[in-house]
């Protein structure tokens, strides 16, 4: 397994209790890994076991799992009252109504409204929460595999970019020395003018200016080790959270990008320099969706 994208979708149905549900997990960027639930109240406390479970399966993303529960239309079955919350209702109520006057009595109709006041008489909880965690679970491993083939892509984008990468290099240092043997030329001339001005910090300058942009050797190599770093660090990802290395790798290679562009000695020099920073850019926009 490579890189895995951050944003994926899956879902899963099944049926418990002559209810039906429906489970959806999708995913977005984000710096961290951010889970949010949306469903009924009457399952919020699998909430931290669900959470638990997502956590497992993703490091990064804002992720969001959508659970629905639906009735089936015709199936059989009869209703129980869950006395013990009908109980504290009412107990809750003659309370508050002792010290908030203005409060009315609960009705009837109000009291079954309640959620989990009504219990189906097919309807075991334990039994529906094995169902909803289970449900996850299959969820949870369509949404890694979607996941798992967008970051795929993503390798392909990235890999193509650094053999780019590497092409521009390879160009620019082989016709490096004779644009220095140009550039050296340049610089003779301006020597003997300097020279018959009699002028010695305006030799000085020359030879410092000379010197500087003359040594790219080292970042020929940086470019290169960070490229290979990056390939190295995608191909042995093996499921891990890569994204925020790879993200510090972009902004290294985008340093000694911007260094070969400030000692260009010739407009091949420039124009290696702002094509590399292009491809860099584009690498980076995508490095930002992965985990």
């Amino acid at each position: 397994m490579t890189i895995r994208s951050m944003t994926g979708f899956a879902n899963a149905a099944g049926e418990c209790g002559g209810k039906r549900i429906n489970l959806e997990i999708r995913a977005v960027n984000h710096r961290y890994l951010d889970v949010q639930f949306r469903m009924p109240d009457d399952l919020r406390h699998l909430e931290s076991v669900l959470r638990e479970n997502i956590a497992m399966h993703a490091t990064r993303g804002k992720l969001e799992c959508r659970i629905q529960i639906q009735d089936i239309a015709g199936s059989a079955q009869g209703l129980d009252v869950n006395q013990d919350l009908v109980s504290q209702l009412a107990a809750l109520n003659g309370q508050w109504r002792k010290e908030y006057k203005e409060l009315g009595k609960l009705t009837v109709a109000d009291i079954l409204k309640f959620p989990g006041v009504l219990v189906s008489q097919n309807e075991d909880a334990e039994v529906f929460a094995e169902a909803v965690k289970k449900l996850l679970e299959q969820a949870l491993v369509d949404f890694t595999a979607a996941r798992a083939r967008e970051g795929e892509k993503l390798s392909q984008h990235l890999f193509w970019r650094l053999q780019e990468m590497e092409r521009i290099i390879n160009n620019l240092s082989g016709i490096f020395p004779s644009l220095l043997e140009a550039h050296m030329e340049k610089v003779r001339t301006r020597l003997k003018e300097a020279v018959s001005n009699i002028d010695n910090d305006r030799l000085q300058q020359e030879f410092a200016l000379f010197i500087q942009k003359s040594d790219v050797d080292e970042e020929f190599s940086r470019l290169r080790t960070h490229i290979e770093e990056v390939r190295r660090t995608i191909m042995t990802s093996k499921g891990r959270s890569v994204g925020k290395r790879l993200d510090f790798l972009m902004q290294e290679l985008n340093r000694e990008a911007n260094t070969l562009g400030s000692k260009a000695i010739a407009a091949e020099c420039t124009q290696a320099s702002v094509d590399l920073k292009v491809l860099i850019e584009q690498m980076r926009e995508q490095v930002q969706n992965i985990e």
